[in-house]
């Protein structure tokens, strides 16, 4: 085997790859051969691992966008409640003012 395979592959997945081959190896087939095929379905097992990975990253960005757009009119109401939350305030001093405003009219006439 080449050694960019043996790097990137692991040797679990080379022992289940030369499983696979002698297990449907052909008579007269050559261990060249049965070498070969092991190879070729490591490779297709690394590739496999590759795209399982590329999903996985696919779904994490869609859940975390998910969860984003969940997130996010929470956050819009609870700014809007904090807004809220001044409002009787601000309606309780312009009463209050209105109301000395009118009491200091009243004794001035």
């Amino acid at each position: 085997m080449s050694k960019k395979y043996s790097q990137s592959i692991s040797s679990e997945t080379e022992t289940e790859a030369m499983k696979i081959s002698r297990a449907s190896q052909r008579p007269k087939q050559t261990k060249e051969q049965t070498k070969l095929i092991a190879q070729g379905i490591e490779k297709g097992i690394a590739q496999y691992k590759k795209q399982q990975k590329v999903k996985q990253r696919q779904q994490d960005k869609h859940r975390k966008q998910t969860i984003k757009k969940i997130e996010q009119p929470a956050s819009i109401e609870n700014e809007f409640k904090n807004n809220n939350s001044r409002l009787p305030w601000i309606l309780l001093a312009m009463t209050w003012s209105s109301n000395l405003i009118y009491l200091a009219i009243n004794e001035l006439l």
